[in-house]
């Protein structure tokens, strides 16, 4: 059969989907993840915000309109926060965010005419399945799912579940199968700094055993109380760590990270961003803002572009507040969609001003190669500034030494210099 994969959300979703189609390829299936005529349609979705829960319902109507005989099977926290909302599209089939990994075998039950019960309990252990298929140069792996912090505005840990870790053995069994192509491991999970092994914390452990592999590591996120000398230090003596920090912080204004829930003050966060910076000459670190929080003020707002300035992030991911039913903050006043614009706006700009300073700063840089767009060649250095290369010779998957010349477009004008 032909068969469509549609991945809604984070990189955690991204990877369960690509275990799905690793497992249907298996099968014999024909595969893709672009949105075409096909027998079976698979949606993972997304309920991060409300929109991204506007956007999964939509896409079950997308893909009618394509095939309108098709069996549509939906997953994911969409799915797992509210399943009604599929049943009225009349779908096929509808599970949450557990077992996933055997939504194959579903679909051969549901195209043998037989009705699969659906399941939405939740796993107290990580769900193991097949090694997601991994497209050449880079790789993303999860080592790690669920989350226990309970922050008020989210709703993640409500549809993941508890923490837990996928063990050490599998997660170095799925790079081992990795391709020679695949330059970069990107390690993620719902909440990656909580990884353990043994029921101890584990991420600078399992980084240490990468490192072995030879091929350059990243993190996705990062949270701050992770953030200690011990663990700092080992990531610094690693050979093909990537100086990218996701710190998630949120708000900096101490008050509203406190309504948050969050598990530190502003002080904490620059203590660990400087002991960062310590041990890395010219890390990035990057962050997600939260603006238009319930309550959050005039006064809020200004400490938190103030604290922001101050940090000077190299790039910031700004999201205005989306009230979810059933957390905490869903029962603070709301603020005004217009307050939350404006204060988007804002950062936005404060946003393009921390980059531009940023590359600046930065003058040579390793580069791998992903993908040529008209007459450059893109990719990633290793503190994550995106590179726009001219070159007569094919740089696809390779990792090349280059010269940051000046910001251009989303990312630097960077020049290849012999090796």
């Amino acid at each position: 059969m032909k068969i469509c994969v549609l991945t809604l959300g984070c990189k955690v979703n991204k990877y369960e989907s690509d275990v799905i189609m690793h497992d249907l390829e298996q099968k014999g299936h024909e595969v893709f993840d672009v949105l075409k005529e096909a027998d079976a349609y698979i949606i993972n979705t997304c309920a991060v915000t409300g929109e991204a829960e506007k956007k999964s319902r939509q896409m079950v109507a997308r893909c009618r309109k394509f095939n309108k005989d098709a069996k549509i099977l939906v997953c994911g926290c969409a799915s797992q926060n509210n399943a009604i909302q599929f049943e009225e599209k009349n779908v096929d089939f509808i599970c949450g965010t557990a077992k996933k990994q055997f939504i194959p075998l579903y679909l051969e039950t549901i195209f043998n005419g037989l009705k699969e019960k659906q399941n939405f309990v939740l796993p107290e252990v990580y769900e193991q399945g097949l090694f997601a298929k991994q497209s050449r140069t880079r790789a993303y792996i999860k080592v790690q799912d669920g989350c226990n912090n309970f922050c008020s505005y989210c709703i993640i840990p409500y549809l993941r579940g508890r923490s837990r870790s996928r063990s050490l053995s599998s997660i170095l069994e799925e790079v081992k199968t990795l391709p020679d192509d695949v330059k970069e491991i990107i390690l993620t999970g719902i909440n990656v700094t909580d990884f353990k092994i043994d029921g101890k914390s584990g991420l600078i452990d399992l980084l240490e055993k990468l490192d072995e592999f030879g091929k350059r590591i990243r993190l996705s996120s990062l949270e701050e109380t992770l953030v200690d000398e011990n663990f700092v230090e080992r990531l610094s003596k690693l050979k093909n760590f990537c100086p990218h920090f996701h710190l998630s912080l949120q708000s900096g204004s101490d008050s509203v990270l406190k309504r948050m829930n969050r598990k530190y003050t502003t002080k904490q966060f620059l203590d660990s961003v400087n002991l960062i910076r310590k041990y890395f000459p010219m890390p990035a670190i990057t962050t997600d803002i939260i603006v238009g929080f319930p309550t959050e003020t005039e006064e809020n707002f200004k400490e938190s572009y103030d604290f922001i300035e101050k940090v000077a992030f190299s790039a910031l991911h700004i999201f205005q507040y989306s009230s979810r039913d059933g957390t905490v903050a869903s029962k603070m006043p709301d603020l005004p969609s217009s307050i939350k614009k404006e204060r988007a706006k804002i950062l936005e700009q404060l946003d393009e001003n921390l980059r531009k300073k940023f590359i600046t700063k930065n003058k040579f840089a390793n580069v791998l190669i992903e993908e040529k767009e008209d007459q450059y060649y893109i990719g990633y250095s290793e503190n994550y500034i995106k590179c726009y290369i001219k070159s007569d010779e094919n740089l696809i998957n390779k990792i090349v030494k280059v010269k940051i010349l000046e910001p251009f477009l989303d990312g630097a004008l960077a020049q290849l210099l012999e090796n």
